[in-house]
């Protein structure tokens, strides 16, 4: 690698660092995103001039190609499926990285063998690598529903598990350790045959399943942290084909990944008061039945009271201070500009108004604040968690907009419920609650939410953007 190229992959990785930074404060995040952007094509640039990969007719066919299909998917992908989105994006970093790999270790093989810091990382590359790829699909499916969001279990889970990655290991040490001819190779020729296609292979494969096995045991409700792990996991991946193919840009920007995946998975399960490994192997929600319409006696024993959309109105026109806790729901319905409008009507009566923001409302850290950046909602609006927990008993009205798990008062008050410890929106304490929901149907956690049975709680059923155009059209008129 020349000096300009190495010198080029130290400009890039400037840009990241900085990028990285940026993105950090809501009023410097596109100009860091652009910046990122602008070392990630000097690195490519530098890559493609600097190495003897394939001919440029074939590297500006993919170009052509991946820059259609990603020009499409951001033009037409909806925000409440964002999460689906960046869930395929690991993977397909995560494949990449096997692909890449691989092929450097199948060439290496045949034109004379493989060093073993170079094998060793090879193989880094593709358990890693495969188990993101697999492992995100089947978030994706869970995000999407094609597959159960419930935490799926099974006898032994755990020791099957166990056996396969001691099977992985096994495969990768003979790939690494063995020289084509003699002792371990020559002794295990009659389970690989000859060469190492079919171990290479075998690896692949028994990755792969490893990534589904892993990320099937999981339930919906922990969808946030496994997308981050599994961002984290494709950045340690490209950092370790990095070093395969001796590439400075691609461990830089790959442990640049990995690093802040793992903070912000830490962060995630911080906010839910539970560990990682809780969250990888405590199939939480295994045990919860399918969520289906509720009676009016819930499971907490107690009884709701539904309110018109004029009812909530008034309250709403009236009140000092409203707070505003959106939530999936939000999401779903595309109701973000709907409530922004309702906020500026209620601020044009001289009514205070804020969003609280729990660090896992949604399917994916951040989803609420960029659904309500994107309806120019000031940033100076949103309020966290530890903010906003003070204010809500000042607060006379907390508007819930599909929120459920994240103000489940049974995180508080009931030692027996699956969430118990887990930091919440403590919208209980406000003078009035008012929610907005389609049904009684449980959250992602597939538990009651005893928030809906308080005495200062009101449901109002229906989906979020017409209750939202509702009161919007009654405020106005109150």
């Amino acid at each position: 690698m020349t000096a300009f190229a190495e010198l080029a992959y130290l400009v890039a990785a400037v840009f990241f660092i900085i990028g990285l930074k940026w993105l950090s404060s809501p009023k410097t995040a596109r100009k860091g995103n652009a910046l990122a952007s602008v070392g990630m094509l000097i690195a490519i640039v530098v890559t493609l001039l600097d190495q003897d990969i394939i001919g440029f007719t074939d590297i500006f066919i993919g170009l052509i190609i991946g820059g259609a299909a990603g020009t499409l998917l951001a033009k037409t992908i909806k925000m409440t499926a964002m999460p689906q989105m960046v869930a395929l994006l690991n993977g397909f970093g995560g494949g990449a990285s096997v692909l890449v790999a691989s092929a450097e270790f199948l060439r290496l093989s045949a034109v004379g063998g493989v060093p073993i810091d170079v094998g060793v990382s090879v193989q880094f590359s593709i358990l890693v690598g495969a188990v993101t790829f697999s492992g995100s699909l089947i978030a994706f499916g869970k995000l999407q529903e094609l597959v159960s969001g419930r935490a799926v279990t099974y006898p032994l889970q755990k020791p099957l598990n166990a056996v396969l990655l001691l099977g992985i290991l096994f495969v990768a040490f003979y790939l690494v350790a063995a020289e084509p001819g003699a002792g371990l190779a020559e002794s295990l020729s009659g389970i690989f045959g000859q060469g190492v296609t079919t171990p290479l292979m075998m690896l692949i494969v028994l990755s792969l399943v490893l990534g589904v096995l892993s990320v099937i045991p999981i339930g919906g409700a922990d969808m946030p942290v496994v997308i981050s792990l599994l961002n984290s996991y494709s950045g340690i991946a490209a950092a370790s084909t990095g070093f395969v193919i001796d590439n400075n840009g691609l461990i830089i920007s790959g442990a640049l990944v990995g690093a802040s995946g793992i903070i912000l998975t830490m962060i995630m399960c911080k906010a839910m008061n539970r560990s990682l490994g809780n969250v990888l192997f405590g199939a939480f929600g295994a045990g919860a039945g399918t969520a289906g319409p509720a009676t009016v006696e819930g499971v907490v024993g107690g009884t709701y009271r539904q309110i018109s959309p004029e009812d909530a109105a008034i309250m709403m026109a009236y009140a000092r201070a409203v707070v505003v806790v959106p939530g999936y729901g939000l999401a779903v319905s595309q109701a973000q500009h709907t409530v922004r409008e309702l906020a500026t009507i209620l601020e044009s009566r001289d009514v205070d108004v804020k969003y609280a923001i729990h660090p896992v409302a949604g399917r994916m850290p951040g989803h609420m604040n960029v659904l309500l950046a994107e309806a120019d909602v000031p940033y100076d609006q949103l309020w966290e968690m530890e903010r906003i927990n003070p204010e809500l008993e000042h607060t006379d009205v907390a508007l819930g907009i599909g929120a459920n798990d994240v103000v489940n008062p049974a995180a508080r008050n009931n030692a027996a419920s699956p969430i118990y410890g887990m930091p919440i929106l403590e919208v209980d304490k406000a003078n009035q609650v008012i929610v907005l929901k389609r049904s009684m149907n449980p959250g992602f956690a597939g538990i009651d939410n005893e928030l809906f049975y308080g005495q200062n709680t009101a449901m109002l059923f229906g989906d979020a953007k017409a209750s939202l155009t509702k009161l919007v059209a009654a405020v106005k008129e109150a």
